[in-house]
């Protein structure tokens, strides 16, 4: 049976979590301060330890000071409020969870079944890098490069934990694989992983997507709709593209990350949340909040632990092993192994990659049914070609030099690269999102924005 040690100086409220607990099928023990938990760890080591911040005789995460004392046990924080702070310190010290108060009998369940000693997730950590070590695949990531070495090292620092991550990078880099690995080595990995593009919902839709509706509640609602924290429960959400969520859907969104609480679209009940939220975005976060995009206290909220992926041309070293994955894949999957030749190879990593992975991986796969024989020349693939002024007159297979003025902000120098690129590749839509290296709603969204600051105003009324 597992033990757990509940550490609050509330007397009513240890008891009642301690009959949760046991409900669960837990020994309990509680303590009502430091001097007695330090007791209880050293009569009975716990599974779990769910420990209250504020104590009579000092702070809850002074526990960690003393080495060894809750090194096995798998800590989970009691407190009033999950601030940017708590969350931070908590994170290095490797607390796996929070509990805020009021706590939700269905979250504390979660974190219960979520139940893994500290060592068991060491070891399956240990097992991703040596094959890293091996092959130079880090889950669902490759890469050997210093820049991906630090994302390893980030990826695994916070999967254990229960804090909310921001993932930043350009369209195309990867943003979900990492999302992915964070889930997989986490101890939310065997429940669902959702992965949700928050600009490719319609505005009109994405509320009652994410939260779900009643039947009723809405023309066409012909039926109760389980929204993505319910289809989620116990796992991850990964938020993708989070700056193209409506700015009213983001207070909803914060909203839920304080309480743990939400409501579906014509409902008056409340649901509790039970995911753990990693968001992306190809912007830059700050850039974003400036422009109205996202809400700075979101961006507190989501921001807690940050990984920024870097795009492939700040990697160019690991294209070879990326293509050479790419083409065995398909080679296994078409019953025809190829190969790249030196030069392809050589070339492959010459190219700039402004579409990153996803275009690497679409240049291999053209390459692949382009070839006719067992190995992949370079003459089917990108190569850098000389700048020309845009003024018209570029080829369309050309590169063209865009001139942006000193003192420009970052969001003038997009709107000036983005409305060039579209104009260069006369107006394709699909061509300019894969030069760019942003997916095709992004492309659609910024043109809308652009198309909206151009319109004229309403004339005044009478």
């Amino acid at each position: 049976m597992s033990h757990a040690l509940i550490v609050d100086d509330e007397a009513d409220a240890a008891a009642m979590l301690a009959v949760l607990v046991a409900a669960e099928g837990f020994s309990v023990a509680t303590a009502r301060n430091l001097r007695e938990a330090r007791a209880q760890l050293a009569l009975q080591p716990p599974d779990i330890v769910l420990l209250d911040l504020q104590l009579p005789d000092g702070h809850g995460m002074s526990l960690f000071d003393e080495p060894g004392l809750i090194a096995q046990s798998q800590v989970v924080l009691i407190t009033g409020h999950a601030s940017l702070d708590t969350s931070i310190k908590a994170l290095r010290l490797g607390v796996a969870d929070y509990l805020i108060k009021p706590i939700q009998p269905q979250q504390l369940r979660g974190v219960l079944s979520r139940l893994v000693k500290p060592a068991v997730l060491r070891a399956e950590l240990d097992s991703v890098e040596a094959e890293w070590e091996r092959s130079g695949r880090f889950g669902h990531l490759w890469g050997r490069s210093p820049e991906m070495q630090r994302v390893y090292r980030q990826i695994a620092r916070v999967a254990g934990t229960g804090v909310s991550v921001l993932i930043t990078g350009e369209s195309g880099s990867g943003k979900e694989l990492v999302a992915r690995n964070v889930h997989d080595l986490s101890r939310r990995r065997s429940k669902p992983f959702l992965a949700v593009n928050c600009g490719a919902i319609s505005p009109q839709l994405i509320e009652s997507e994410v939260f779900g509706h009643e039947k009723g509640s809405f023309t066409g609602a012909e039926r109760q709709h389980q929204g993505f924290f319910e289809r989620a429960n116990g796992g991850t959400l990964f938020l993708d593209e989070i700056t193209e969520m409506p700015m009213e859907l983001q207070v909803k969104l914060l909203r839920v990350l304080e309480t743990g609480l939400y409501m579906r679209v014509g409902s008056t009940t409340q649901q509790e949340a039970d995911v753990r939220i990693i968001a992306a975005t190809n912007r830059l976060p700050e850039q974003a909040v400036a422009e109205g995009r996202l809400r700075e206290d979101l961006l507190y909220r989501l921001n807690v632990f940050p990984i920024a992926l870097p795009p492939l041309r700040a990697r160019r070293e690991d294209v070879p092993l990326l293509a050479e994955q790419f083409l065995a894949a398909i080679g296994a999957s078409e019953g025809k192994p190829k190969r790249f030749s030196a030069a392809a190879l050589a070339k492959l990593t010459a190219y700039r990659w402004p579409g990153n992975v996803r275009e690497l991986r679409n240049v291999v796969q053209r390459s692949y049914v382009m070839s006719e024989g067992a190995e992949i020349g370079d003459d089917w693939l990108p190569g850098e070609l000389p700048p020309r002024e845009l003024e018209g007159g570029a080829d369309e297979g050309e590169s063209a030099v865009v001139r942006i003025a000193i003192g420009s902000t970052m969001a003038q120098a997009e709107r000036q690269l983005i409305l060039a690129t579209f104009a260069h590749y006369k107006q394709q839509r699909e061509r300019t999102a894969a030069v760019l290296g942003i997916s095709l709603k992004t492309l659609y969204n910024r043109l809308k924005d652009y198309a909206e600051d151009e319109a004229p105003a309403e004339p005044p009324l009478g």
